[in-house]
């Protein structure tokens, strides 16, 4: 990094500019969509990026009034984020109430990840859920991840200090226990917990927000954010440890209720299990209201190399 150079400003706005513009796929022929990647400094592709991207695919192939109401995901290969994703969708089925699609995204010839989504026609039925958290404090008194890596990256090794001051984040994600830098590269062992606040870094157009289909693709772009780091929490390994190999292997959503990404949700995160360098990682995901808007699963490869 140039120590010359004037710092960089943050700018939330343009951030979730370039994530709208992420979804904003290009339809080369029936059936087939390619997508961009941004330029994060990563050496491979967010998750998040590839599910929402596919879903947003599998949704532009869908009737009207018909919205995403599962989906069952495998990341196959790294994806490379200096070349385009090419998804192709199949169209499985057009039933009555369901609507089934299968979507496999490709780069250099070769599948690097695949998904199969279901759709609904909206309909009234039996509805039961379960409350919130009360003990969770109200993410407006909780430092954001961005505030936190901008305070303590002058003291962080790179590629981290780098990476933490030129970064622009599109989501704002708020932790009831973040920690310190030390506790960032060495945690300390952890019960399989944790709870996040997550939502747009800055509010989108009213015209993108009364979107369902666009609200649920950047939801599923914020679902991979946080899962896979409950699974380490009870063996005291950061995912920045350069002993651990860590990736997302597969990645599932049910959609309760059409999220709105403008303002907070609650993530809350379990891990029931890890064996065989693989943790399972869930949440129940509810709104600043305590409505039910989701559940998220996903399997990480952990694995702790010598």
């Amino acid at each position: 990094m140039d120590t010359n150079a004037a710092p960089h400003t943050p700018n939330p706005e343009t951030a979730v500019a370039s994530l709208l513009a992420l979804l904003q796929l290009e339809e080369v022929e029936t059936d087939l969509f390619r997508g961009q990647s941004t330029n994060e400094g990563w050496m491979r592709v967010y998750g998040g990026q590839v599910v929402a991207q596919a879903l947003m695919a599998a949704s532009r192939t869908v009737p009207d009034g018909r919205l995403c109401h599962s989906l069952h995901s495998y990341f196959i290969r790294p994806g490379d984020p200096a070349l385009p994703i090419v998804y192709k969708v199949e169209r499985d089925r057009d039933g009555a109430g369901f609507t089934t699609r299968r979507i496999i995204a490709i780069q250099k010839g070769r599948p690097i990840f695949n998904m199969a989504a279901s759709f609904q026609v909206m309909e009234q039925g039996l509805e039961h859920d379960v409350a919130p958290p009360s003990d969770v404090p109200h993410p407006d008194t909780l430092e954001s991840g961005a505030e936190w890596a901008r305070r303590n990256a002058p003291n962080a090794p790179e590629p981290w200090k780098t990476l933490w001051l030129n970064r622009d984040r599109p989501l704002d994600v708020r932790s009831e226990d973040q920690g310190d830098l030390e506790g960032f590269f060495n945690p300390e062992r952890r019960p399989p917990q944790q709870r996040h606040w997550v939502r747009l870094a800055a509010p989108m157009p009213a015209e993108a927000a009364a979107d369902p289909v666009l609200q649920r693709c950047l939801f599923a772009y914020a679902s991979d954010m946080t899962l896979l780091d409950t699974c380490l929490n009870p063996h005291g390994i950061s995912w920045a440890n350069p002993t651990l190999q860590s990736a997302s292997l597969d990645h599932a959503i049910w959609f309760n209720a059409t999220p709105d990404m403008n303002d907070w949700h609650l993530f809350d995160q379990d891990s029931p299990m890890a064996a065989s360098g693989r943790g399972i990682n869930r949440a129940i995901v509810h709104d600043i209201h305590g409505r039910p808007v989701a559940c998220v699963m996903q399997e990480g490869l952990i694995r702790v190399r010598g």
